[in-house]
């Protein structure tokens, strides 16, 4: 296992995606939040996990209390990253939402605070200046952005003045967009890229097929049409091939295809202990390069009949009032 080293910090490169926490959508059950989701946190770290990824948006600040409330007695063993949702992301604004997530999280600082979307209207100047605020208070260790182009994370960058630790991008073997300017730039210049839907939601489990739909908020996400479920099958096959020479699942080889990536962290969710723990061992699964090669072969022959994209986090407008009202809680 290789960790990822950048700007000083030394990550494990499976980390903990929590976006279902809290949030019924997913179909988890009523005691999920309650019950399982802290028990996943404490048993991700009991394996070396260190990178916990949460957002304002995840379920209103819900989220944020959940692991919030699992890191209470160890706070000092993760690396805890959350996100602003950036409605207007100027620096007394991005300070309010920056101390409520800190508050939610019974945190005084967060090790990774990252601009969750690029914000196309509010300059990227006012961003960086909001960012340098939290920095200089000690509020975050590290600053990062999600879902920005190279050229933006770049300018960004120039503007703070400091380095911009990491991009958080949806990042699998059916979604290998990062490879083309933002992984080698990362890899380049000592960032971290941070995949996001690692599984694509589950696709790359194996799990769903013609027989077995998924339900709550995947029901709704392009690649779980029939016709893309179909079209995944030869890439499904390979990593079932690969996954019975290592003993492990196809999720799993998935995983670990990522992060034989150098500057490549993984943050997959887990909808059980169990889960949680068959991710991080993907960690430990060293693929051959002619495994690799097998599966960058079928990932690059999967042709989706739609461009795959996930579950929509929210509608700015008519539902932003309600994301802003329950992070005031």
């Amino acid at each position: 296992m290789r960790l990822v080293e950048a700007e000083g910090v030394r990550l494990f490169p499976v980390g903990l995606g929590t976006w279902q926490f809290g949030s019924g959508q997913w179909g988890y059950g009523a005691s999920y939040a309650e019950d399982v989701a802290p028990r996943i946190v404490e048993r991700s770290l009991d394996l070396g996990v260190d990178v916990i990824d949460t957002a304002e948006i995840y379920a209103f600040g819900r989220s944020e209390r959940i692991v919030g409330a699992a890191l209470a007695r160890r706070r000092d063993e993760a690396f805890l990253a959350t996100k602003v949702f950036p409605v207007l992301p100027l620096e007394p604004v991005v300070r309010r939402r920056a101390r409520g997530s800190c508050r939610r999280l019974r945190t005084d600082h967060v090790d990774l605070y990252q601009v969750h979307w690029r914000n196309p209207v509010v300059p990227q100047r006012q961003v960086a200046d909001a960012l340098a605020t939290l920095l200089d208070a000690g509020v975050t260790r590290h600053v990062g952005v999600s879902n920005y182009p190279l050229a933006r994370w770049q300018e960004l960058e120039r503007l703070l003045g400091r380095p911009v630790l990491s991009n958080q991008v949806r990042y699998s073997l059916v979604d290998r967009a990062p490879e083309r300017e933002l992984l080698p730039w990362a890899q380049a210049q000592g960032r971290v890229l941070v995949a996001y839907s690692p599984l694509a939601q589950g696709l790359l489990s194996g799990s769903y097929g013609a027989d077995r739909r998924p339900t709550g908020l995947r029901a709704r996400t392009s690649q779980f049409r029939p016709q893309n479920v179909e079209a995944a099958a030869p890439l499904l096959d390979a990593l079932r091939s690969v996954a019975d020479a290592h003993g492990a699942t196809p999720a799993q080889i998935a995983l670990a295809w990522l992060v034989r990536r150098p500057n490549v962290v993984v943050i997959p969710g887990a909808s059980s202990v169990e889960q949680a723990e068959e991710n991080a061992a993907s960690a430990d699964i060293e693929l051959s390069a002619a495994e690799d090669d097998a599966l960058s072969s079928a990932s690059e022959a999967y042709r989706p009949a739609r461009p795959v994209v996930g579950a929509r986090t929210g509608v700015v407008g008519r539902r932003l009032r309600r994301v802003l009202d329950g992070l005031r809680a």
